[in-house]
């Protein structure tokens, strides 16, 4: 079994890689990237060269091109040592026109345009916007700009997508004086005192504080040492990972007493465990950083009192798949035991019933039956709403599935009755009961349990229609909503995280396979 699923496992990986690369072909090539901009807010509020400007900068943090300003060029030499800071200073401020150029300015733009045009960059420089010809007078954002661009390779960007999906923290992230840079474990988390137990590793000169920790929230031990990176979005969350925003906590900040590093102690929502490092950021921070914290980890999120995204489509998608597996295959097994007879076609009205009848239909019926039980037809992230609010988008989503299972553990059953094997046992003396629980019963789970873990998997990824109709705050709408917006990024990240989910599903079904029919064997020996 080892080899196969190693097998499995690197074709599986492969195939990802595959789908992967095709969708960025796809997105990258076929969609222009002024699109980007569709449902931007901030485009509206730019004019003139600043609206350049903020597109060339949104293009290189979504990986089209490489961005070089001449301002940051001129820092970057002051830093390696080539020029002083007196000159840096001098050759920063470039003229409205070029013929306003000092000799040093003209002189470093040279070099700067020929560093970069020898990379390959195109050097661009916008003159002074300025209300008319005559007028010395600059329109809204008609600063002069100076920058280079070089676009991106495609096959470029597909290296470095795969190469950043996985990234460790490290010691030598912050770029800064930290001090010493290590990794300290604690058994008495500071966060909460020093005096409580609660194991922790927290690390100095990492991107995070505190990289493995543990508390009373589920799953209790949580980390920030492997972050996954399935790429920025500029739609569904602006500026945000995809990842982040399927598994970070919604809802409504939930107050707490907070002791921070300086032992400065109030209520707030600020979660210390998410505390980043961002350089001169204790001292730019003023007297509020520098009252509650002793370091440059001042970049802290909020504690919130609803589930992720994810959180919310696994539960309901989750407790759905359990209700369709108890009702679902009990009745499809009623069924095949009373083919043609009145439950049997009861049942199979049900299952065209569910089949025939669009999903939103069906939906909003249950939601309209619902509503004459009191049931919330809007979801609620308020942990005051209570259970009821998951009700109906878990009956939404189970009855459709208990059909299918009907339909198919009816058919499976059958199929196994009316085998070769059966007659024979039949012939042999052995009861009808004897027949169905150890031959037809087991032989019909095998295909069942199959699809066992791809239906567990799917819950990840939410329920399009389902969410929408009852506002659930899930995964399911990501995508389409990220296709509305040509949200490239997104758009490439969910296709990778379905791409890993569809593969995980089919290794883990065939696990499940061999282990209800030892039959099954994944090895293979020479003839």
């Amino acid at each position: 079994m080892g080899k196969y699923l190693l097998k499995r496992i690197i074709h599986g990986l492969l195939s990802v890689i595959i789908v992967v690369a095709i969708v960025m072909i796809l997105v990258y090539t076929a969609i222009d990237k002024e699109n980007i901009f569709r449902q931007d807010p901030l485009i509206q509020k730019k004019n003139s060269n600043e609206k350049i400007v903020y597109k060339y900068q949104c293009w290189e943090d979504y990986g089209y091109l490489d961005y070089v300003p001449y301002a940051d060029w001129l820092s970057e030499i002051a830093r390696a040592g080539e020029i002083d800071e007196p000159t840096r200073a001098a050759a920063v401020s470039f003229g409205r026109t070029a013929e306003k150029d000092s000799a040093i300015v003209t002189e470093y733009i040279a070099k700067f345009t020929e560093v970069y045009e020898a990379k390959g960059y195109t050097i661009v420089r916008l003159n002074a916007d300025t209300q008319s010809a005559t007028s010395t007078t600059l329109k809204k954002g008609g600063q002069q700009r100076l920058f280079a661009y070089k676009n991106t390779p495609l096959p470029v960007r597909i290296w470095n997508y795969f190469k950043g999906v996985i990234s460790v923290d490290n010691i030598h992230y912050a770029k800064g004086d930290v001090g010493q840079r290590k990794l300290t474990f604690t058994m008495n988390d500071p966060a909460y005192g020093g005096d409580k137990f609660s194991p922790a590793i927290i690390g100095n000169g990492t991107k995070y504080k505190y990289l493995l920790y543990f508390d009373n929230k589920f799953p209790f031990i949580h980390q920030n040492l492997i972050t996954i990176n399935l790429g920025l979005s500029y739609s569904i969350n602006k500026g945000v990972d995809v990842w982040t925003t399927m598994v970070q906590p919604q809802g409504s900040n939930v107050m707490e007493e907070t002791l921070y590093p300086t032992g400065f102690v109030e209520s707030s929502s600020n979660d210390l465990h998410t505390a980043r490092y961002a350089e001169g950021s204790l001292k730019t921070g003023g007297g509020f950083a520098q009252t509650r914290f002793n370091d440059d980890y001042t970049v802290v999120g909020t504690t919130k009192s609803g589930m992720s995204k994810m959180g919310y489509s696994f539960v309901i998608g989750v407790i759905s798949v359990i209700i369709s597996y108890l009702v679902g295959i009990p009745l499809g097994i009623v069924m095949s035991r009373n083919q043609n007879k009145l439950f049997d076609k009861i049942g199979t009205i049900y299952i065209v019933f569910i089949i025939a009848v669009p999903s939103l239909a069906y939906i909003f019926m249950f939601r309209a039956i619902g509503m004459q039980f009191g049931w919330p037809t809007t979801f609620s992230t308020d942990p005051a709403a209570g259970y009821k609010v998951y009700l109906l988008p878990i009956i939404s989503l189970a009855l459709p599935s208990i059909g299918g299972l009907m339909k198919w553990t009816r058919r499976y059953m059958i199929d196994q009755k009316n085998s070769d094997y059966v007659k024979f046992a039949r012939s042999g003396g052995l009861s009808e009961g004897e027949i169905f629980r150890g031959h037809i019963l087991k032989n019909a789970m095998i295909y069942i349990v199959h699809g066992i873990p791809g239906s567990i998997l799917a819950t990840l990824v939410g329920a399009i229609i389902t969410e929408r109709v009852y506002t659930v705050p899930g995964t399911g709408g990501m995508l389409v909503n990220a296709i509305t917006a040509y949200d490239n990024a997104a758009i490439v990240g969910l296709a990778m995280f379905y791409a890993l989910l569809s593969v995980a599903s089919l290794i883990l079904g065939d696990i499940l396979m061999a282990m209800v029919d030892p039959r099954i064997s994944f090895s293979s020996k020479g003839r």
